[in-house]
């Protein structure tokens, strides 16, 4: 029966971000406090979110995070990047291991420099879609990443840009002292990206 076969696949249904989630996942609290309040100020002191694995389909209700830098969602099911610019102060995003087809609506993140969108379903490129703050970039796991020129244009495309796809842009490393520099700053770059264990890095 349609009806039945429609019953079981809830993937259909979707799944938001809710305050509730974030607060799960990244907040813990004594059970006998008053939460309502306190929740909505402790929402907005956090800088890194942690909302990975979760069956999310849609990103929104993002706008209590006023001072975030981190936001990992990878391993979800997202089809569309969306709904970030309430958070300009984003420095680093994991989307890696979703269902994205392509790169949209990054322009108003500013201060963002690390950004892994491998394994995702991008064929093609829209260059001004990034934002040209980004440092590093990982794309592996893409059809984009086969067209002609790719590492080319898109470097040339984002001219900070030091690290495309885990290899680095050489010409614009300096010195060691950049490297130990970006380990301090972005405790993310520590170890290999692994999708299995849930932790992004470049």
């Amino acid at each position: 029966m349609p009806g039945a076969e429609l019953a079981q696949n809830p993937e259909e249904e979707g799944m938001c971000i809710t305050e509730a989630l974030i607060t799960k996942r990244n907040l813990t609290f004594p059970e006998d406090e008053d939460l309502s309040e306190k929740m909505f100020h402790t929402l907005a002191e956090l800088q890194t979110v942690r909302l990975d694995r979760e069956g999310i389909t849609t990103i929104t209700n993002l706008e209590g995070l006023q001072n975030l830098h981190s936001l990992y969602l990878q391993e979800n099911k997202i089809q569309r990047i969306e709904n970030l610019a309430c958070i300009p102060t984003l420095r680093f995003l994991s989307l890696a291991g979703n269902r994205i087809r392509q790169v949209e609506n990054l322009r108003d993140l500013p201060h963002l420099q690390l950004l892994d969108l491998s394994e995702n379903l991008i064929e093609k490129l829209k260059l001004d879609e990034f934002p040209q703050s980004l440092l590093i970039l990982n794309l592996t796991g893409n059809s984009c990443t086969k067209q002609d020129s790719y590492r080319e244009l898109v470097t040339r495309a984002l001219p900070l840009l030091l690290d495309l796809d885990r290899q680095p842009v050489s010409e614009r490393w300096n010195s060691d002292e950049e490297d130990e520099a970006s380990d301090e700053e972005f405790p993310e770059l520590s170890g290999p990206f692994c999708s299995e264990r849930g932790d992004p890095a470049f």
